[in-house]
Parts: C-alpha cells; structure tokens; sequence
C-alpha cells in the first residue's frame, strides 16, 4: 500500500461528456457560462469540448463558437478532444486558448475495440500509429496511454491485470517506433466493472512493470461503486482523476439507458478533503456550479452533494 498523496489533481470533464449526450440542445451561451464558472473553482484542467462529426454529435456542432467565447485564466487549462485529423484541425485554430496534447487510446478489451471502432485490436495499432506521426508533424507531443475497458468489459466479460498489460505494452511499442516517451497512463473503467480489488489489482500488475508511470483513473459510478474505487486508488496513491461536475454525461457502453457516467467531482473533491488530501477545489462554490448545470440541462444529476451540501458547510453552522 501506497502512502497517501499529499494532493490530487482533478481533471474537470463534465462540459465535454455532458453536452455531448444530452438529447435537447444546449445553448453555446449556458455552456460557455458553466466552463467559466468551473475555472472560478480552483480546477486547473477543465475538457471543454468535442471536435467531432456534429452529425454523429450534435451536442458539439458548437464546439468553435465555444471555444471562441471562452475567457482564458490563468492557471487553468482548457483542453479539447478529437478522434482524427480534422477533427485536430478544429482544434489547432484554438491553440492560443486550449492545451493541446496527444495520447495513443486503445482497450484492454478486443470486443469493445470492434463493437466502438469497428476496429480489431491490430487495425487500432495501425490507427494509433497514423494518428501519432499527424499529431507529431503537428509539433504536438504525444506523451500518454489511455487503456479503455481496462477493469472489465459489457461485451467481453471479464478483463485480467495480465490483459491491461500487455495492452500497455503494444501503446508502448506505437510510441517507441515513433521516438515518443510515455509518462502518462490513463486506466479507464469505460463500462463500470470495476471494484476496489480490481483496482489494486490492475494497477499492481502496472506497477510492477512500470513502477515509476504515473497512473490516473478514468472512474465510472455505473453500479454505484465509484467513490469505494477512488478511495482504492487514493490509499495506492493516484495523484489525477477525471470527474464530471454533478455528474454530468452517461456511459453510452453501460447497457442501461440512464445509467451514471464519470465519478461526481465534488464528490471526489469530498472524499479527499476528508482523508486530508489537498485538491485546491472550493467545493462549496463547486457545489453550486454543480446546482448551476442541472438548470441548464433541465433534470436531476446523480450528485448527492448538490442536495446536501458539503460537510464543512455544516461544521461552520454547528460551530
């Protein structure tokens, strides 16, 4: 067992994984109003978009106006996310306002690769390959792995710590032909199979052939279980997750419509405080930006803290 990190860094989803799967249209004004009301939090990476087919993902057809109107501050960064080369074309034109970084993404499970890209596990190679050497003659750094499905699979079944290593070492090897270094690992828990000895288990099994990677998790609430899994990755000392402000967004891959995506930031903002872990978020203005998107989405977040409240909010009453 890890000791405790002294502080986490938290990396603000919930803009792009929200808008991009609500069913009405979300005007570009209330989107842009909620990116910068999370920069006011003390969150220092917020993902505010999706350069995607605005076809396929409608909810982002406005992803340039939203880019546009973003007011830059200083100490956050602002991030985007493409699948391909127009897409990272959209995005170039925003370079003087987003951080623009490149990752090699591919699942720990082959079925999820076909039934999500329609790719086998080698064709995804091969795209990762393509993908590397654009964002390179991009002058982009390509610098982290992303393993999606890396605790278990809706479509596959079971997935083992053997399986998420070896899917490491192929992103390796992509990197290494393409002189790229890898000092960022992302472990995504896509369709929520993960538990708290999943956890310690997949990640031993990284550790132990790369121990000084740094590991983030990309958690998922699908059954309820993703604040025990981030106080699994906490006491194994991950210093970085992806969360979504009140839980914005869904997992489309959980094979139930509704079901809860991302780990809920404030919530993970709590667990921390309260294991004295620094995150630099103010989580009872947090908590209102979580208050704040569920108006402009028009419906219930799975946030429990948007209901009750922080617990230092109390403490101050009592006292």
């Amino acid at each position: 067992m890890a000791d405790l990190p002294k502080h986490v860094d938290v990396h603000e989803e919930g803009p792009r994984e929200g808008f991009q799967i609500e069913a009405g249209p979300i005007p570009t004004a209330d989107k842009v109003e909620l990116i910068n009301a999370l920069a006011e939090c003390g969150l220092h990476h917020i993902q505010v978009c999706s350069f995607v087919n605005p076809r396929l993902v409608p909810g982002w057809a406005d992803a340039e106006a939203v880019c546009q109107a973003l007011v830059p501050k200083p100490g956050v960064d602002f991030t985007a996310l493409w699948f391909n080369e127009n897409g990272l074309n959209r995005a170039l034109a925003f370079a003087d306002r987003l951080v623009l970084s490149g990752g090699i993404s591919l699942a720990a499970s082959n079925a999820f690769t076909q039934k999500n890209l329609n790719r086998s596990h080698a064709e995804n190679l091969d795209a990762m390959r393509r993908q590397t050497q654009v964002h390179l003659q991009h002058g982009i750094a390509v610098d982290r792995i992303a393993v999606m499905a890396a605790f278990g699979c809706n479509y596959q079944g079971d997935i083992s710590p053997a399986q998420v290593v070896q899917t490491v070492a192929d992103g390796m090897a992509v990197a290494a032909e393409a002189g790229c270094t890898i000092d960022k690992l992302m472990l995504a828990d896509t369709m929520g199979w993960a538990t708290p000895i999943r956890i310690e288990r997949g990640l031993g099994a990284v550790r132990e052939r790369w121990p000084n990677l740094p590991i983030s998790l990309h958690l998922h609430d699908t059954r309820g279980l993703a604040v025990a899994n981030a106080h699994a990755g906490l006491r194994l000392g991950v210093t970085q997750f992806d969360t979504t402000v009140g839980g914005l967004g869904g997992c489309p891959f959980a094979g139930q419509k509704g079901a809860a995506g991302n780990i809920c930031t404030e919530e993970l903002v709590l667990l921390c405080e309260e294991m004295g872990i620094e995150t630099g978020v103010d989580l009872d203005r947090l908590i209102e930006v979580g208050r704040m998107a569920e108006r402009i989405v028009g419906h219930m977040l799975p946030s429990e803290l948007i209901r009750a409240g922080s617990l230092n909010a109390f403490r101050r009453k009592a006292a």
